[in-house]
């Protein structure tokens, strides 16, 4: 291995602002990531499973995040890096084991917006009979804007569109919470073929497996909070403050939306419906609130299209800038925001969202998350194993216990895709071939250092010059 030429600017260039989000704004990032699980998608697994089935995939990935969360928590303390899960594999498995990790988060955050921006496409031609490509562009050019403007101003704004999206989950539980009944819960038709099948399993166990992804999509994302670590004000208490917050809120809210509105409208008729919520008020009487709850719905979808910008570019940087990827993405602008970071992605994401296959977009960026999470619960274990010692200024309750359970389940999830859509599981696995062939035939000879502490060294050494030169 050779490393890159640096010269005493190389760093000096690539800097991000430091100190703009403390634990509130990242818990706001973290729930932004997901919030627009909650408005649709998730519902599907319904359809799949039933129910009850439906309620034990949701279950199980729960515990999944949870733990998963808890892992990142301490590993965010310790290695407070912009790379997040790239930048714990990396400490512990080496560049290779970094890279791997961190090609996995790139395609799930990648493409995630070209699903989202199909999906608000859908949303925008409801309310105003436009969508298309021209759609698609428009809200790629407008937020990667806001965010070229800084990332402060992009935080605060996140947080008032996240805040509308919670409003209309919660307005949506207080309209529907009188009118539960939980005989509802349970009636779709038993399948007479599915091995295992019951009223609480009318699809049996293999519903269960099918519907795993779409457990998923109630929690897909919040682990990107450490990808703002590096403008964070203390990352040692921030980040995991913050992404901890955004997990139980998010656990509250699956809770809300799942029970709630099969419990009102029927899980039959929630399990088929493109807005869940608003079919629930509907159903109920409650029109006023329910085109309220449509537009804000929108907002949700817009919230997690933003948030995930901000997570892919800080990713792309913190790659780029380790040399696995082009050295031209780290590079950042007088207000200290990764310029291409943000651009080159999102013309590859507006591309994908082309297909206008926002669910095999979604399935394909599942397949990229489970991945990510199991290399990063590893990253958690090995990381216990190997250096006991090191710092942990947060540490996750149960240890290797928890981050095992995470790791597992992971792989279980993994499988799950393959259960509900074969194209989307070969899809995802031939494009990370790809991204690994790239590594090892270039990125892993020019690579800026050898070890991750040798290149926070390099940061911190071009972090202190800065400030000299400026004071």
């Amino acid at each position: 291995m050779k490393n890159a030429h640096i010269d005493e600017n190389y760093l000096a260039k690539r800097q991000l602002k430091r100190g703009t989000a403390g634990w509130v704004l990242l818990a706001g990032l973290g729930i932004s990531y997901v919030i627009s699980g909650d408005f649709a998608g998730w519902n599907f697994g319904i359809a799949h499973a039933g129910w009850g089935g439906f309620a034990i995939a949701a279950g199980l990935m729960a515990i999944m995040y949870f733990c998963l969360v808890l892992s990142l928590a301490e590993m965010s303390a310790s290695i407070p890096a912009a790379g997040g899960g790239y930048s714990f594999a990396r400490q512990v498995m080496g560049p290779a084991g970094g890279y791997l990790t961190g090609l996995a988060i790139l395609i799930e955050y990648a493409l995630a917006p070209a699903a989202i921006v199909i999906f608000i496409g859908s949303a925008v031609e409801a309310l105003t009979g436009f969508n298309g490509p021209l759609v698609y562009a428009l809200f790629y050019i407008v937020f990667i804007s806001i965010h070229l403007i800084g990332a402060g101003e992009a935080l605060k704004t996140m947080m008032v569109i996240s805040a509308l999206a919670i409003f209309a989950i919660i307005a949506t539980a207080v309209a529907l919470i009188g009118n539960f009944d939980s005989t509802k819960l349970f009636d779709i038709a038993v399948s007479t073929e599915a091995a295992g099948a019951s009223e609480f399993l009318p699809f049996g166990w293999y519903g269960v497996w099918a519907a795993l992804p779409f457990g998923m999509w109630l929690f897909l994302a919040v682990e990107g909070v450490p990808l703002a670590a590096e403008e964070a004000k203390n990352p040692e208490k921030d980040v995991p403050k913050g992404i901890i917050a955004a997990m139980i809120f998010l656990l509250f809210t699956a809770v809300l939306v799942v029970f709630l509105l099969a419990g009102v409208a029927g899980a039959d008729a929630i399990g088929k419906s493109a807005v869940p919520l608003v079919d629930a008020l509907n159903i109920n009487g409650n029109t006023t609130l329910a085109t309220t709850v449509n537009v804000l719905g929108l907002a949700g979808l817009v919230a997690s299209f933003f948030s995930i910008i901000y997570g892919y570019s800080r990713l792309v940087f913190a790659l780029s800038r380790a040399g696995y990827l082009p050295q031209f993405l780290s590079l950042t602008s007088k207000k200290k925001t990764p310029t291409w970071a943000l651009i080159v992605p999102g013309v590859l994401g507006f591309l994908a969202s082309l297909t206008g296959e926002g669910d095999l977009m979604l399935a394909m960026a599942v397949v990229g998350a489970t991945i990510s999470y199991a290399l990063m619960s590893l990253s958690h274990i090995l990381l216990r194993v190997k250096n006991p010692d090191m710092p942990r200024p947060y540490k996750t309750p149960g240890g290797v216990v928890t981050s095992g359970i995470a790791f597992v389940l992971s792989l279980v999830a993994l499988t799950g895709v393959y259960a509900f859509d074969p194209r989307a599981f070969n899809y995802t696995i031939i494009l990370y071939i790809i991204g690994a062939l790239y590594f090892f035939m270039y990125s892993k000879n020019h690579l800026v250092a050898k070890t991750a502490d040798e290149e926070f060294a390099m940061l911190e050494k071009a972090e202190s010059d800065l400030a000299h030169e400026l004071g």
